[in-house]
């Protein structure tokens, strides 16, 4: 006990919790055809593994964030990264599919780190500062979801897709450990009851700042959600790559989200946060545009496809940071609560838009349905970022 942290945490522990997060959510991504082969499942019930475990996490954001807010960001962590541990040697001696995706859906469990770090951040931090650090975090923890697919393809080629689940066992324990030696308190202002963060929730629904900032990033993640759930299918049909290139390729679109992170960082603290939110998305609908203009002159290859999602990545790092900061901003005494219920939304949507790539999704119109439902996504978060202009300039009220 005397070990236990006291101070908050440092930079590369939320690092470590966000990109963890992250990669347990696409690193056996490449693995998807080989589980379904060996369960003889089809590919669409395999597939629960991403949206099944988009949905729960989405549950238990609405719970993470209230908990953290009446007994602190600590304890929730420490606990998740526990039922992590447990759940992922679950996935990798599961005997079929069903057990298999019981345990894969209490992986979601590790959502407490992602959700979390971003209100430690916000707790010690103002606005614009908060969007500088969120940039440099999503910057830094961009790498672990980059190399996933990558190393989640080279495993499965050399030890099969169990591997993966194994390596997330030995992540999470490491990150325990780290955690309890280095992750203190930072909610000094607890609530009194849990009932009293949920009756603050209606505080949350009526700001329209609060609705623009969480559809902004609801559609600009799903366009990212649609991609890793899309593309197996795709490059397996029109471009017939292994497991392992796959991921390499998968992890083009985090790195274009590392360099729209970094140019977050540095130029966040210059100008409005909604301005950076308008020209990520702007980036992001020019790049499907061009992809899509490809895909109609004839160009399907791998540049024509993954040489535009980059731009989907790039243009994420530019609004995520701000977005979330502004989101956690509306209501700062509630920054847990906003968090979490940020984060549900945006799984929960996430969660839908894969289950319809899923069903929509067909090996002959794959690149125009995938770049296509992509394009809207982006579309649809500018229209939410203008409107966040508009009601900055007209004083936030409600109507």
């Amino acid at each position: 006990m005397k070990y236990a942290a006291t101070s908050p945490p440092g930079f590369f522990t939320l690092v470590l919790l966000t990109g963890l997060s992250v990669l347990s959510l696409n690193m056996f991504l490449p693995s998807l055809s080989n589980i379904a082969e060996e369960f003889q499942s089809d590919y669409a019930i395999v597939s629960l593994s991403v949206a099944g475990y988009l949905g729960i996490t989405a549950v238990l954001q609405l719970i993470i964030g209230p908990l953290s807010d009446r007994f602190g960001r600590r304890p929730l962590i420490l606990t998740g990264l526990v039922i992590f541990i447990l759940a992922s040697l679950g996935c990798m001696l599961a005997g079929n599919i069903w057990i298999f995706l019981a345990f894969r859906l209490m992986q979601g469990v590790i959502i407490s780190g992602g959700v979390l770090s971003l209100a430690i951040i916000r707790d010690s931090a103002p606005e614009q500062e908060a969007a500088s650090r969120m940039a440099y975090v999503s910057m830094a923890m961009a790498v672990a979801p980059m190399l996933g697919p990558m190393v989640g393809g080279v495993l499965d080629e050399l030890f099969g897709w169990r591997s993966s689940f194994l390596f997330f066992t030995f992540l999470g324990l490491a990150a325990l450990i780290l955690c309890w030696i280095d992750l203190g308190e930072t909610n000094k202002n607890p609530s009194r009851t849990f009932a009293k963060q949920f009756k603050a929730y209606p505080e949350l629904f009526r700001s329209r700042r609060y609705w623009d900032y969480t559809l902004c990033i609801t559609f600009s993640v799903g366009a990212f959600y649609i991609f890793i759930s899309g593309v197996p299918l795709v490059a397996k049909s029109i471009l017939a790559l292994s497991p392992a290139v796959l991921g390499f390729y998968m992890g083009t679109i985090t790195a274009g989200f590392a360099l729209g992170s970094f140019l977050s960082g540095r130029y966040s603290k210059r100008y409005p946060i909604t301005a950076m939110m308008i020209v990520g998305r702007i980036v992001a609908c020019v790049g499907l545009t061009g992809g899509l203009t490809l895909f109609l002159a004839g160009f399907v290859n791998v540049f024509s496809i993954f040489g535009t999602t980059v731009f989907v990545g790039l243009g994420n790092g530019l609004t995520m940071p701000s977005a979330n900061a502004g989101a956690l901003s509306v209501r700062p005494k509630l920054a847990g609560s906003a968090s979490g219920l940020k984060g549900a939304l945006t799984v929960g949507g996430g969660a839908i838009l894969t289950s319809i790539a899923a069903v929509v999704l067909t090996e002959g119109g794959g690149p125009y349905q995938l770049l296509g439902m992509m394009l809207f996504c982006s579309v649809i978060a500018l229209l939410a970022a203008l409107d966040l202009l508009r009601v900055n300039r007209r004083g936030g009220a409600f109507p």
